[in-house]
């Protein structure tokens, strides 16, 4: 029978965090399960081509059910499904959130996730190529660096925004988040720095870490309430392996609550319907989801605008409170860059430019149950974007901010057409409706094993799921309330302190274990 330590299902963001820190001392024995594959497309190495990658074999390719709000259009879900999770497919973009947001947990009833608690497992991470202070560490495994060769429109993004009265912000990681600059990004010598390239591929061949890829993970499997193990899927065959410590679920916002609820912990009522045994009823698994929609501002332009190899595209952004509130975290966040962003009924054929505008801090909700008790058949998921009317009102904020930056003097001279939502759409009326048509996702989930102690919450403080033994989450979904801005870097640091707080039981066990021997 194979026995490891730890098992940890899903080399994502956190994942590949985990399998590093957990494997350091040589002696902990770490299984990282894997449903996708290395990053072997030559696309992973190119920023530019990071959309490229999506609806390939390592993309889940996941779809929101019709979304009611929004003219009951279906909204894509990239997942990456590789080593290194979405790090191996997402723009690359290094935010790690407000302060507010992680003072915000501990408010919530989470000791340990204030926003000083955190900062030091951001650092751990780090190896910051330019900035030097207090909030920033050279030390880290994850390159993060500023972009090589910005176009000029989203430089000149910045200088309007600065004209307009915004603070011009060289860090949106350090003192304060509001203004406007160009963005960090996750790449190392002009190619993507994924968490599978930084803590993962370094680090294969210690023998105490095993990476098993194409594996799909079917079920946890218990003893009463406690984690004994995990069955899964590899070359068309059935595995179980058995744990000694603990199984970390790190399979993502959308597949740590699927499989939750495929081994009988959620709504007892939604797992009696599909005929799986209870082990917990813990109705909170798959509610709370939340993500960042956005709506987009393009313009034709008049000469060519072709972006470089290195670049995300997303370059430039802003961050602000759309009532010019400094004492809580912003609202919005903008990206732009030198393509035309618009929705497919909008698009134009030649050079173009543009933003997104981004809805941060969403207050509609979202859900996850299954469709089936098959682990093969997607989820059934259902965001609610814009449910709630001060969602709907931010975005139309956002697009008369974006004009008025767009319409600076500093882009007569790059400025043609506007094709999105386009000149004759001026009035509320025809904005709200353009918003419905096209608003889209930022590709953002969390929530869904919220932390916590309330009664909706699946994992506790030391993200340990509530009701049984020998099981964490640690990924996006462990949030209770979305981060200000871009996911990855978050995930990362819940990895890096979920391994503190791994490390720190597993020496308790072992010396309960020398007590009673």
């Amino acid at each position: 029978m194979t026995e490891y330590d730890y098992i940890v299902i899903g080399a994502g963001s956190a994942g590949c965090v985990l399998a590093n820190r957990l494997t350091e001392d040589g002696k902990t024995t770490v299984l990282l399960l894997e449903a996708g594959n290395p990053a072997n497309l030559p696309e992973h190495q190119v920023p530019l081509y990071w959309i490229k990658l999506w609806g390939t074999e390592v993309d889940w390719a996941y779809f929101t059910e019709e979304e009611p709000y929004l003219k009951n259009r279906k909204i894509s879900c990239p997942r990456g499904k590789v080593l290194g999770g979405s790090s191996s497919i997402n723009a690359m973009i290094y935010i790690r959130g407000s302060r507010h947001d992680y003072d915000h947990w501990q408010e919530l009833g989470n000791p340990g996730w204030s926003y000083q608690d955190v900062l030091p497992y951001f650092k751990k991470s780090e190896n910051q190529q330019r900035i030097t202070s207090e909030f920033h560490s050279v030390d880290g495994l994850l390159s993060v660096t500023d972009p090589i060769a910005p176009s000029v429109t989203s430089q000149q993004f910045v200088e309007a925004a600065v004209a307009l009265g915004y603070e011009r912000n060289p860090d949106f990681n350090g003192t304060q988040q509001s203004g406007a600059g160009l963005y960090q990004l996750t790449v190392k010598d002009g190619k993507r720095e994924s968490t599978a390239t930084a803590f993962l591929l370094p680090i294969l061949e210690r023998p105490n870490l095993t990476v098993t890829t194409s594996a799909l993970v079917t079920r946890l499997l218990f003893e009463g309430t406690r984690t004994i193990g995990v069955e899964y899927l590899h070359q068309g065959t059935i595995h179980q392996t058995f744990v000694n410590q603990e199984v970390i679920l790190s399979a993502g916002t959308f597949d740590s609550p699927k499989l939750l609820m495929l081994s009988g912990i959620g709504n007892a009522q939604h797992l009696k319907s599909l005929d799986i045994p209870v082990v917990v009823d813990l109705p909170g698994v798959g509610q709370n989801l939340q993500d960042h929609p956005d709506v987009a501002v393009a313009y034709q332009a008049t000469q060519d605008l072709q972006p470089a190899s290195t670049s995300n595209i997303a370059e430039a952004g802003l961050f602000l409170h759309t009532e010019g509130r400094l004492d809580v975290a912003p609202d919005l966040q903008f990206f732009s860059g030198p393509i035309l962003w618009a929705h497919p009924a909008y698009a134009r054929q030649g050079p173009g430019f543009g933003a997104v505008a981004c809805l941060i801090n969403p207050q509609s909700r979202g859900s996850l149950t299954l469709r089936s008790a098959s682990p093969k058949d997607p989820l059934i998921i259902r965001m609610n974007y814009l449910q709630s009317e001060s969602d709907l009102q931010k975005l139309l904020a956002g697009i008369k901010i974006l004009r008025q930056i767009f319409h600076s003097d500093v882009f007569d001279e790059f400025r043609g057409e506007e094709a999105a939502p386009g000149a004759d759409n001026k009035s509320d009326e025809a904005l709200l409706a353009y918003i419905r048509e096209t608003c889209d996702s930022v590709y953002h989930p969390v929530g869904t094993c919220k932390m916590g102690t309330d009664s909706d919450s699946v994992v506790d403080p030391e993200l340990r799921v509530h009701g049984v033994k020998g099981l964490r989450v640690v990924d996006a979904s462990i949030m209770p309330t979305i981060t200000t801005g871009n996911t990855n870097a978050p995930t990362i640091m819940i990895g890096e302190k979920a391994a503190d707080l791994i490390k720190a039981a597993g020496r308790v066990s072992q010396q309960a274990l020398l007590i009673t021997t």
